[in-house]
């Protein structure tokens, strides 16, 4: 299996070494990720300026690691992009993205540049997995990409629907032993809309982001309802365009419009 990774949090951040050096035992692995952070872009791309890749030597501290790829002065739809059309040396089997510090659940996918780069690997038609660890005092990356292995290697043999990626979060308490995993639907009632006020050493007025509140309980159990007992979440995220039930609502509109006009 040919495995092309990428992330949002760095080339260098812990995550995607730890999921590099895992997969890797299993598969051949080519690393094109973002220079710098590139959190919360979601497929967002660079088309204002040109992208500088650079050949990477060692990933991670050790210099022994070799593994091929390169540092992108982009964002991960950018890494993914310029993997496909012109770095990695042989298609992709898979497209993995992360382990991304924090989770990605709820509505926050649509943010995600973690996500954003699986996505922008469904759109070559080629399956793609998002994973993502949940923030804590010591986050694990290696035990997460050892428990990550199995599901990878069980889901990258199932074919989804054109334009469909697979989205996997930890929570910490999954690390600590046998954790449940729940195929759930992503949360979509609203959260993160709080923001703290204050003022800045020149005085002028700020808002920043707090992440809260949380969404408002389903009726079903949902990603973010699921991390909070400790369950290790999975859940299918799709981005087709085309939505046939709006389009059927617009067709009767215009359908009405066309004959009201026609009186």
């Amino acid at each position: 299996m040919k495995v092309l990774i990428t992330n949002d949090d760095g080339v260098h951040s812990q995550g995607i070494v730890q999921l590099a050096k895992r997969v890797r035992q299993n598969a051949d692995v080519f690393v094109v990720a973002p220079q710098v952070e590139q959190s919360g872009v979601s497929q967002a791309i660079t088309y204002l300026s040109p992208l500088f890749p650079i050949a990477l030597g060692g990933l991670g501290d050790s210099q022994d690691d070799h593994i091929p790829g390169y540092s992108v002065n982009g964002t991960p739809v950018d890494c993914v992009n310029l993997a496909f059309g012109e770095l990695c040396p042989w298609k992709p089997d898979l497209v993995l993205s992360g382990i991304n510090s924090g989770l990605n659940a709820g509505v926050n996918v649509s943010y995600s540049g973690t996500v954003g780069g699986a996505l922008a690997a469904a759109t070559f038609g080629t399956p793609a997995i998002a994973l993502s660890l949940e923030s804590s005092g010591h986050m694990d990356f290696h035990r997460a990409a050892e428990l990550a292995w199995p599901l990878i290697e069980r889901f990258q043999k199932i074919s989804l629907p054109r334009h469909s990626v697979i989205n996997i979060n930890f929570p910490t308490k999954a690390l600590q032993g046998q954790a449940d995993i729940a195929l759930v639907p992503v949360e979509t009632n609203p959260m993160g809309y709080h923001f703290e006020q204050g003022r800045d050493p020149r005085g002028r007025q700020y808002f920043w982001a707090t992440n809260n509140p949380g969404p408002k309980t389903s009726t079903v159990e949902t990603d973010t309802q699921a991390l909070l007992t400790g369950k290790i979440t999975v859940s299918t995220i799709s981005f087709d365009l085309n939505s046939e039930s709006a389009k059927t609502v617009l067709e009767e509109s215009i359908t009405e419009l066309a004959g009201a006009n026609k009186k």
